[in-house]
């Protein structure tokens, strides 16, 4: 048993090693990690969880939804983060096969793989408020570090992220894409 979670705890710790390869593909120095990304993703996850329930008074299974946040990327400890122009060139069914592929390698063993793989299903499915607003906070992790290496090197690279307007699931969401967006002006 200690085996296999330990497998797992190498797989988390491997996104530590893993580069967020579209900024460096992009001329970024020392571009984040794939891990420093999720940590981003569970913290924006959970400030608009609990800034939703104090405006709307909706609620979130905030153990679900910073589960899904952790593991959204985990299977990028194997299939390395693939950047969105290469996986354009291929088709549209590969990206999930691979991915799901990637996650049973990881959990193979653990007495936690069914629920680590129904936790990365479900956000997928994009059907639970959770799982939306878990895709939110992973674009809004993105915008605002797009607009922080532009602002901290002038990289005209990433002007492409800002070509086509995004649609998020919750309106606080898209206000705060809307408010990044501004700083750029």
């Amino acid at each position: 048993m200690t085996t296999a979670i330990l497998n797992l705890l190498l797989a988390g710790n491997q996104l530590k090693r893993t580069a967020r390869t579209g900024w460096v593909m992009r001329g970024i120095p020392n571009a984040e990690d794939v891990a420093a990304h999720s940590y981003g993703v569970s913290w924006t996850a959970m400030l608009l969880a609990n800034q939703i329930q104090i405006e709307t008074g909706e609620s979130f299974d905030m153990g679900r939804l910073l589960q899904m946040a952790l593991i959204h990327d985990i299977p990028e400890g194997i299939t390395t983060d693939i950047p969105s122009p290469t996986w354009r060139l291929l088709p549209s069914d590969l990206k999930p096969k691979v991915e799901r592929g990637a996650l049973e390698s990881i959990v193979n063993g653990s007495t936690q793989a069914d629920l680590l793989i129904d936790l990365w299903e479900e956000m997928n499915g994009r059907q639970s408020a959770e799982s939306k607003l878990v895709h939110d906070a992973d674009k809004i992790d993105m915008y605002l570090q797009a607009w922080q290496y532009e602002s901290q090197f002038g990289n005209q690279q990433l002007t492409e992220f800002w070509q086509k307007q995004h649609q998020f699931h919750f309106s606080l969401s898209q206000a705060i894409y809307a408010e990044i967006r501004s700083y750029r002006d």
